[in-house]
């Protein structure tokens, strides 16, 4: 998974640190996720149990990493705060958030709701 986006899009020479930077934890969120993953997989198909404990253990330890980064990302680009605030710890069915967060009402054009203007990116027209 990983590895995909471990390269960069673009010349060294055209990135800030500021970009090299997010993208080191971008893709060190990627790896945490993956060992998530699979340490739980491992477990699954485990069948000594004491094992099985072990590998949850490191599952967990994996998560604990992936949200130090997922922190740090939220506190270092005020976008991903702006997604983090708005999707994270809410009670509201994850599909209907962002209408929540802003006050529509179902069917309300994206435009006046605050949204994209550019419309939609699914190709249709």
């Amino acid at each position: 998974m990983a590895g995909a986006s471990q390269a960069l899009h673009e010349s060294l020479d055209q990135l800030s640190s500021k970009t090299l930077d997010m993208h080191r934890a971008l893709v060190s969120l990627q790896e945490e996720l993956e060992a998530v993953d699979w340490y739980r997989q491992r477990a699954d198909g485990c069948s000594d149990s004491e094992l099985r404990e072990i590998l949850l253990h490191n599952m967990r330890e994996e998560m604990e990493h992936a949200a130090m980064v997922l922190e740090w990302l939220r506190r270092n680009d005020a976008d991903m705060a702006e997604n983090l605030r708005t999707y994270l710890f809410t009670s509201v069915p994850v599909t209907e958030v962002e209408e929540a967060a802003m006050g529509g009402e179902a069917g309300e054009d994206e435009s006046s709701a605050g949204g994209s203007t550019i419309g939609s990116l699914k190709g249709e027209s």
